[in-house]
């Protein structure tokens, strides 16, 4: 079917280059893992499924257009941008501060649904990366409606995966991690990657 209507090699393009750009580290992707480390999968969930809407979110902004007239309102980058900044070192400090798994009590409270919806919405290489991904590929060039909707559908799907990926690989190592020094250890590096990687996607 692809191969006849040529279809195939722009929709592999497409979830390619959302893979590499969309899915490599960034402050999204590390909070997923950082939380999975942190908290383990079942209480991570709210928090990235916050990150999952939020950057659907994101994706149907860069979609409409709405984000080139928010970055055209003077100081609107700046805003987003800060309160991204603000937002990720309240974040390095609960990974930082988590205690092991061992210890932690399920009562204790883990970063909300609306903690990872506010860092996606907030998080500038989001919609650098999206935007990137989204108008680089065009699968149907004569019919933009279809082609914005086919589009929108497959990378809210690798959006999905891609978050759920990063908080099982973290989760994963949680099971490593009972010991209170190794787990403190790993937390603060996290965090500190976590701060590292929002500086690189602010600096691009």
């Amino acid at each position: 079917m692809f191969g006849e209507n040529g279809l195939y090699y722009p929709i592999l393009t497409l979830l390619l280059a959302s893979l590499v750009i969309m899915g490599s580290p960034g402050p999204s992707t590390i909070s997923a893992t950082a939380m999975g480390v942190a908290y383990g999968f079942r209480r991570s969930l709210g928090y990235v499924s916050g990150l999952i809407v939020g950057t659907v979110a994101v994706l149907l902004a860069v979609a409409v257009g709405v984000v080139a007239v928010l970055l055209s309102v003077p100081h609107g980058a700046l805003v987003l941008t800060v309160v991204s900044a603000v937002y990720i070192l309240y974040l390095a400090f609960k990974i930082a501060t988590a205690p092991p798994l061992s210890r932690s009590d399920d009562a204790a409270a883990a970063p909300a649904f609306s903690g990872g919806f506010l860092l996606a919405v907030a998080n500038p290489k989001a919609y650098l990366a999206i935007a990137a991904v989204f108008a680089g590929v065009s699968l149907f060039q004569d019919r933009r409606l279809l082609d914005a909707t086919v589009k929108i559908a497959l990378l809210t799907a690798m959006i999905i995966a891609i978050h759920m990926i990063w908080l099982l690989v973290g989760a994963s190592l949680s099971r490593f991690l009972q010991h209170p020094t190794v787990s403190r250890v790993v937390n603060i590096s996290l965090a500190i990657l976590l701060i590292v990687a929002t500086i690189v996607a602010v600096l691009e």
